[in-house]
Order: C-alpha cells, then sequence, then structure tokens
C-alpha cells in the first residue's frame, strides 16, 4: 500500500508540473439565470463552456416535468430495470428516442459513458467474435474515451484509422481478414476540433465492405436536423447506420445516455450488457425531465437556429479581434493556445479579474501543444456578452500568440 501511496504522490507531482493537473470550479448553476452561476460568496460568473448547449437544463418543461414526477414516483428508481427500476416514463422515453432517430427500438443507459462503453464491448465480445473470426473494429483516431474504453474491454481486433481519413479506412477494411465480422465506430460532432464527420462517406464503404456502422452523437443530438436527430438526421444517414448513440445530458439539458437501432439487437444489448443489467436506472424524475425536454426540443426550431446563430456571431468576433481561433464547422469555437500552464493560466485570468469561465482544455484530452479553450455560446449568450469576454481575452492572451495564429 506504501508503494502505491508513494506512486499517486509522484504521478500527481508530475501532472502539477506538466501545468494540467485538473481543479473543481465550485460554481453553482441557476435555474433562472443561466448562463451566469453563482461563485460560494454570492458573485456572478458568465460560464462559456457548458454543454447545456440549449440552455434547456432550467426551462420549465423539463423542470416542471422532473418536479412532477418526483412529486409522484419520487427521488430514486429503486433498483436496476430488472428489479424495480423500470416505469411508463422509461418506455415512453425510449421510445421517444427511437422515434427520434427513425429506429425500432431504444435503450436507456445511466451516462453517455455506459451507454459507449456497454453496448460497445457487448456487441465486441458477441457471436461470432470466436477465435477463429474475431471482430475487427475500426475507430477514428480522436473517437471519445468512452468508446474507446468499450473497444478495449472488448476481444475485438482494434483498427485506428486517422481522423475522417476515408482512404485510411478503406485501406484497413480492404485488408481484413476473409469472413470476419466488421465494426465502424465514430463520432457525428468532434468535440474537441469542432469538426464533423462525413458519415455518408463512412456508410457508403460500410456498404461495400459489409460493415456494421456504430454513431456516436452525443454532441450533435437535439441541435442538428429538421428535428434535432442529430447530423446522421440532418444529412439524410441516419436510415444506413446500424446503431446510433446519444445523450440526454448535453442539449437535452438532462441526464442519461441511450443507443437506438434494430429491435432484436437492442433486445440483445438489454438482454447482455453487465452495463445495463447491474445498475440502478435512471431516477423517474430524471427520464420524465428528459422526455419532456426531447419532445420540446423537437419542435423548438427556433432555439436551434439561435443556437448556430450564436456561434457564428462568436467565430466572427474572435476573428476581427485576430484571436487564435481553430475553424470549426460546428456550434462548438475552441481557441488555440498551445501550452499546458498557459491554457490554465488564461482560464483562471478570466475567472478572477473578469468573472467569466471557460474550461481549460490540456493533455491527454487533446495532444500535447494544442491546448485550448473550449467555447460552446447558446441561445442565452447576448452579443454585450460575447464583446465583454473579446475585450477580456485581448488583454489576456500574449499579442505575439495572437500575431503567429
Amino acid at each position: 500500500m506504501n508503494a502505491f501511496k508513494d506512486h499517486c504522490r509522484r504521478s500527481l507531482d508530475s501532472i502539477r508540473d506538466q501545468g494540467r493537473y485538473r481543479i473543481f470550479t465550485p460554481l453553482q448553476k441557476r435555474a433562472d439565470g443561466f448562463p451566469y452561476y453563482l461563485r460560494p460568496d454570492g458573485s456572478r460568473v458568465l460560464v462559456w463552456s457548458s454543454n447545456d448547449y440549449l440552455a434547456m437544463g432550467g426551462h420549465p418543461v423539463p423542470v416542471n416535468a422532473a418536479c412532477e414526477a418526483a412529486q409522484t414516483m419520487g427521488a430514486g428508481a429503486g433498483g436496476t430495470r430488472n428489479i424495480s427500476g423500470t416505469s411508463p416514463v422509461h418506455d415512453a422515453l425510449e421510445a421517444e428516442l427511437a422515434n427520434l432517430h427513425g429506429k425500432q427500438a431504444g435503450l436507456l443507459f445511466t451516462s453517455g459513458f455506459v451507454s459507449n462503453q456497454a453496448a460497445l464491448s457487448t456487441i465486441l465480445n458477441s457471436f461470432p467474435n470466436g477465435p477463429t473470426h474475431p471482430w475487427q473494429v475500426y475507430s477514428d483516431a480522436k473517437n471519445h474515451a468512452s468508446m474507446i474504453a468499450g473497444i478495449k474491454g472488448s476481444r475485438g481486433v482494434v483498427n485506428i484509422f486517422r481522423h475522417n481519413d476515408m482512404a485510411h479506412l478503406e485501406a484497413l477494411l480492404r485488408a481484413a481478414p476473409d469472413g470476419s465480422p466488421k465494426l465502424i465506430a465514430f463520432e457525428s460532432v468532434y468535440s474537441m476540433d469542432a469538426d464533423i464527420s462525413p458519415i455518408n462517406a463512412i456508410c457508403d464503404l460500410a456498404d461495400t465492405y459489409g460493415a456494421m456502422t456504430y454513431l456516436d452523437e452525443v454532441h450533435a443530438v437535439g441541435m442538428y436536423g429538421p428535428n434535432g436527430g442529430g447530423v446522421s438526421e440532418r444529412d439524410g444517414a441516419a436510415h444506413r447506420v446500424d446503431i446510433i448513440e446519444g445523450t440526454l445530458a448535453k442539449a437535452f439539458g438532462c441526464h442519461g445516455g441511450y443507443i437506438t437501432g434494430d429491435a432484436d439487437v437492442i433486445d440483445f444489448i438489454r438482454s447482455t450488457a453487465p452495463g445495463f443489467i447491474f445498475t440502478t436506472s435512471l431516477p423517474p424524475m430524471t427520464a420524465a425531465a428528459a422526455l419532456a425536454s426531447v419532445r420540446h426540443v423537437r419542435t423548438d426550431h427556433a432555439r436551434r437556429t439561435k443556437l448556430f446563430e450564436r456561434a457564428d456571431a462568436l467565430k466572427a468576433r474572435f476573428d476581427a479581434a485576430g484571436l487564435p481561433r481553430i475553424d470549426s464547422v460546428s456550434h462548438i469555437v475552441p481557441l488555440h493556445i498551445g501550452e499546458a500552464s498557459l491554457c490554465m493560466d488564461v482560464s483562471q485570468r478570466l475567472l478572477k479579474e473578469f468573472s467569466m469561465y471557460a474550461t481549460p482544455i490540456n493533455y491527454p484530452t487533446v495532444p500535447r501543444g494544442e491546448e485550448r479553450l473550449r467555447f460552446t455560446p447558446g441561445p442565452l449568450h447576448t452579443d454585450a456578452m460575447m464583446d465583454e469576454l473579446v475585450t477580456a481575452l485581448t488583454k489576456i492572451i500574449p499579442l505575439e500568440r495572437r500575431r503567429a495564429a
């Protein structure tokens, strides 16, 4: 035990020396004041990095639904879905999510991380993954840690293709052993680089080489497409993707993860995935809030339009000020800093001197030298807020770094 404690101390010292020690910022979210949060002393902080993309976390529709469900069904689920943790609202939410993505069935998990980890490991550890024909899994190089965990927790043979590189993906698919089942795992919106995958092109390759497709839409669901079904809906590709995974914790402002797909496939995962079977289900109040939010967002077209207008407005301001913005084709606006300690320093100065908060993104989330601040402007961020942010950043970020960009 002492040797392990020494290892922990040395590792933590190394992380601190590299300037990437993570410190939680004590901020209290306010349903009636978003995107302002409160410090412990009661002062306000303008938050720029929340994943509550559409500001639905404090919207009266999910808040009232949660309160009503809590009064009716209590605070907790009472067990796993198999024991006592299933209610009509769980079933209704799964049906709503399946309908959102044009799939036969849906399955709820306790988080987006768990849904990816559980679903991918279950698929890749299943038949026909045997000793002579193991699954070949093709994973984008920038896939989320949850997808990597699911893949590494399986017996599948991992093939990593260069980010959004279709030629490299095809070369790997072409080299697959004869008779091996194949699965391509990728995301739609990559949240750290703010770019988007070519879903139809990936599906074309899947059709050619007989591969399953597994798409993570967590940073797109609720925002993209006519009904908020994600980039796959926007691009007319949802019907071509075998499994679409998403979250209720970002654009929908609630909590939980899910997968949707063919009814037999979803039922198989429901029946065999340890990450589903052996964990307490989402509280009914959370499921009720999410159901209300999904139904509202699907018809709130103005809210989605406002999100993208606000993102474009911030991009334009960063560019006009000469700030080192990373190119973005999505609603996410990253700002390149390029050094872990400086990235942390810029974030801390924003908070201490200007009462604004933007999360520093350091290694291992991004490669060393690619450290950045990640901004997620939403429908409630005003022009005045953006002007204040740009003024603060131009005072904090050294001029030579802005010129280098």
